[in-house]
């Protein structure tokens, strides 16, 4: 969350670059009389500890000196100080309640390099990796060749389950195994710490990430055992939480993590093309990176995370593109995110050049996002450091990225490395992990 302190004193400034987002937080000047209220508040309540502790003395003066009628009419007054402490104690409560839910409502700021727009339209597109994939016959979509092969069963799935889930079958089983090890060993092999984390959190968790409660609607919720879980949405969620409420060293940063999970995600809202395919499921697979720094190395750590994940594409040789979010696009705990977006042919027209289907307008969907959260998933989890052991302590400043979600992985390289006769070559570097060249 953002530290109410420093929106008190920017007011007209934050509320400004919130707005950029495409929304109205003229609602947090609120904060200035409900801060007033909590200030006025204390000082009532300190006037009255202060005059019930000097009455208490008096009366067992008086008692001393016999002057119990004068006591007792003090005592009586005594009793009243402490009905109205309590009282605004009381009222206090309500409105650091009421301050604490704005906090949680409100996202983060974008920082200043985010293109300004609306939507994301206004992404800025900033480096593209390989031409997209031309082919010798007109491509067909990841669900198409799956079906055509026998590797996706999703109608069984629908009568398992219920609609946009997936059973994978055989080689393509295999191959999103791989595609996993493989993202790990890369990963792992480049100094970050493996995890396996666990897939149920509770609310704390998910509010500390950023999740609750804007995106309650968007989680799966198990409650009847009497305790309140939520499948995770990412790995992201449980890893962030590692040191909720802990103090770091300085030693100890940076904190470098990877994570496989499987996230489940309702996203009731969504629909359209998407909902075809592995593309947007209820339940996919994904590996996280989690970073923990100090705050005058985050940006330079985002470059870094975002790089890692480039590594993945690049060495898979799946043409790709990065993407700078706009301000009105970027995640509502996010202060700057990148995207990735790998060439999917199924989103894309072709037309036939030369003898070769090309596509006219090329299409990327996102396979990865990494985000800078700055200071403000640390502030909702009460995650800080200590430069030495006299230094004040500070918030880490937090970063999450895709290293890659999984599935759609799979979905590129199926669609990308297509073949006439149905068959899907298998990327080099996932050779050692399928002990195949070719999924036919």
């Amino acid at each position: 969350m953002l530290d109410i302190k420093y929106i008190l004193e920017n007011m007209d400034d934050v509320i400004r670059r919130l707005n950029l987002r495409t929304g109205d937080y003229s609602y947090l000047r609120e904060l200035t009389s409900l801060d007033k209220e909590r200030k006025d508040n204390i000082i009532k309540c300190d006037e009255l500890k202060a005059q019930r502790n000097a009455q208490s003395k008096q009366i067992g003066a008086l008692k001393a000196k016999g002057l119990n009628d004068e006591a007792d009419k003090l005592l009586a007054q005594v009793s009243f100080d402490k009905e109205e402490i309590n009282r605004l104690d009381i009222e206090r409560a309500k409105i650091e309640e009421k301050i604490h839910e704005i906090l949680l409502e409100t996202p983060n700021l974008t920082d200043d390099s985010l293109p300004i727009g609306s939507d994301d339209s206004y992404n800025r597109p900033e480096k593209y990796y390989l031409e997209p994939t031309r082919f010798s016959f007109k491509p067909l979509s990841h669900w198409e060749l799956g079906n055509k092969l026998g590797y996706f069963d999703q109608d069984r799935a629908a009568k398992v389950t219920g609609s946009r889930f997936t059973f994978y079958l055989g080689a393509f089983a295999r191959l999103e195994r791989a595609i996993s090890s493989f993202m790990l060993d890369t990963h792992a092999s480049r100094g970050y710490l493996e995890v396996l984390p666990p897939y149920l959190v509770n609310t704390d968790s998910l509010t500390g990430s950023g999740q609750l409660p804007k995106f309650a609607d968007q989680a799966y919720k198990s409650d009847n055992t009497g305790d309140t879980f939520w499948l995770i949405p990412t790995a992201e969620v449980p890893v962030t939480n590692y040191y909720r409420n802990e103090i770091l060293n300085i030693t100890d940063l940076p904190k470098w993590f990877c994570a496989y999970s499987s996230c489940f995600r309702a996203e009731a809202g969504a629909a359209g093309r998407d909902t075809r395919g592995i593309i947007r499921q209820h339940q996919f697979q994904k590996v996280e990176l989690v970073k923990f720094t100090t705050p005058e190395t985050s940006f330079d750590e985002l470059e870094e995370l975002t790089r890692e994940a480039e590594t993945i594409l690049e060495l898979l040789k799946l043409p790709y593109r990065r993407v700078c979010l706009s301000t009105g696009d970027v995640g509502f705990s996010s202060a700057k995110t990148y995207d990735l977006e790998v060439f999917m042919p199924s989103y894309n027209e072709y037309e036939l050049v030369d003898g070769m289907y090309e596509s006219k307008y090329p299409v990327y969907k996102e396979i990865s996002s990494c985000s800078n959260d700055t200071d403000y998933q640390a502030r909702r989890m009460n995650i800080r450091f200590k430069r030495s052991k006299d230094s004040k302590t500070e918030f880490v400043h937090m970063l999450n990225g895709s290293g890659l979600a999984v599935g759609r992985t799979t979905a590129a390289i199926i669609e990308n490395y297509q073949n006439e006769d149905g068959s899907i070559t298998v990327p080099e570097v996932l050779r050692p992990y399928m002990h195949m060249d070719v999924i036919k």
